[in-house]
């Protein structure tokens, strides 16, 4: 039986990592007390005990954690930004060509950011495929749930006597430095990051991710799309389904609470939107880490999961 140790469960992502674990009778879950939760010692005996290792952590923390492992034998899944573009770390998205394996293989994983995963898996196979140039001028506008801002950003929606501001949405990452943009260039191949637009709204969970194309930007047509996408990903947690709306809307929240993703292309044959929708918590953070973990292990990726 496989043990597994969360550094970080008191977190967004730790705590729902800890639910989809729960029930699970092929895993022994290693805890800490919580007066040795940030005892280094005590997380470093955890950490070399473990088969698999999720670090939900700020990036500083991750790479400490990353430090405390010193044995070949744990398998480290870092959720946080510290190594998605670090050598000697695994790309942690297994829709991708070639990923999986790669993923099966690998002793350090670095789960993709929420934002990113929707944009990733949007661009890479069309980049792959040739209908996107590497050179390309993207932008991208993302819609998320609060939840997505951690324990601070839901407790401030959450309160009594909010501020009104945060009854509308709200546009962010004004000065084009958000952190998921160096791996939304690096894992699609793109030679500049895209113009990208995240909003926070009033919903808990549920992200929308939308790249628009003009059609001069495509080296082929909206069929040519639906092909690529029906191809890659035809197994995974990944979907492509034709025309996914609700009778001519797109909501964010259509995929709280799954650990899945649907992608889509709407509009006509000057312009195009891709569409990916999913949950920022699900395959934005923990489902997809939980996900890395089953690849790991060598059972159904959808194990434990909200599919």
């Amino acid at each position: 039986m496989n043990k597994v140790f969360i550094d970080g469960s008191a977190g967004t992502t730790g705590l729902r990592i800890r639910e989809r674990l729960a029930g699970r009778d092929d895993i022994t879950l290693i805890t800490l007390p919580e007066e040795l939760r940030k005892d280094t010692a005590a997380r470093a005996e955890a950490l070399n005990a473990a088969d698999v290792a999720f670090l939900c952590l700020p990036d500083a923390a991750a790479i400490e954690a990353v430090s405390l492992v010193t044995n070949a034998h744990t398998a480290v899944i870092d959720t946080s930004t510290a190594h998605r573009t670090a050598a000697g770390w695994v790309y942690g998205m297994p829709e991708l060509k070639g990923q999986r394996a790669k993923i099966a293989a690998s002793r350090r994983i670095a789960n993709p950011g929420c934002h990113a995963s929707g944009f990733i898996a949007l661009v890479a196979p069309l980049v792959e495929a040739g209908l996107l140039a590497p050179d390309a001028a993207l932008s991208a506008f993302s819609i998320t749930g609060y939840s997505g801002g951690g324990k601070k950003m839901i407790a401030e929606y959450e309160a009594d006597g909010r501020d009104p501001l945060l009854d509308a949405p709200r546009q962010y990452g004004l000065t084009q430095s958000h952190k998921h943009l160096p791996e939304m260039a690096a894992i699609c191949g793109l030679k500049h990051a895209p113009l990208f637009s995240p909003i926070v709204a009033d919903f808990y969970a549920g992200m929308e991710v939308t790249v628009p194309l003009f059609a001069h930007q495509v080296k082929g047509t909206v069929a040519d799309i639906t092909a690529v996408y029906a191809e890659a990903y035809a197994t995974g947690l990944i979907r492509y389904r034709e025309a996914a709306d609700e009778a001519g809307f797109l909501s964010a929240t259509a995929f709280a609470g799954r650990d899945d993703m649907e992608v889509t292309v709407t509009g006509n044959g000057e312009r195009m939107l891709l569409v990916a929708r999913f949950d920022n918590l699900g395959k934005g953070a923990s489902g997809a880490a939980i996900q890395n973990m089953n690849i790991l292990m060598g059972v159904s990726e959808s194990t434990g999961l909200v599919v």
